[in-house]
């Protein structure tokens, strides 16, 4: 009987972790694809597990490992993402109503604040 109610306890606790795991995967942000954009001055950056690239006219092409984001606490995670990037650098993304990079009629669901040593450019991005 004691084994018995030891097997239980055991399956009741081992359910406990599982649910635990599923809601903390579920808070995690995925790993989709994101693309940002800004104009005046021209970017782009792409994100994904493969890495964090950075490009401009000036620069053909800047590539950052990939990091897991920051996500902002007791909101959901798919609100604001926050990249840091190695060195000074840092990418973050906010969830907006609409955001426009001023050149197309396109609206993005996402603003963008690129931060690069001492330069600061904002544009839009979406998930790909």
């Amino acid at each position: 009987m004691k084994a018995f109610i030891s097997h239980i306890a055991l399956l009741g606790l081992s359910a406990g972790l599982l649910a635990y795991s599923s809601n903390l995967q579920a808070a995690t942000p995925s790993s989709e694809k994101f693309v940002a954009v800004g104009t005046e001055p021209f970017w782009n950056v792409t994100v994904s597990k493969n890495g964090i690239v950075y490009s401009s006219p000036e620069v053909k092409k800047q590539t950052f490992p990939y990091v897991k984001p920051l996500t902002a606490e007791a909101r959901p995670a798919d609100l604001v993402r926050v990249y840091r990037l190695r060195g000074n650098n840092m990418l973050i993304l906010e969830k907006v109503s609409a955001c426009s990079d001023g050149m197309s009629d396109k609206n993005y669901p996402y603003s963008a604040v690129l931060i690069l040593g001492n330069k600061v450019l904002e544009g839009c991005a979406q998930k790909q």
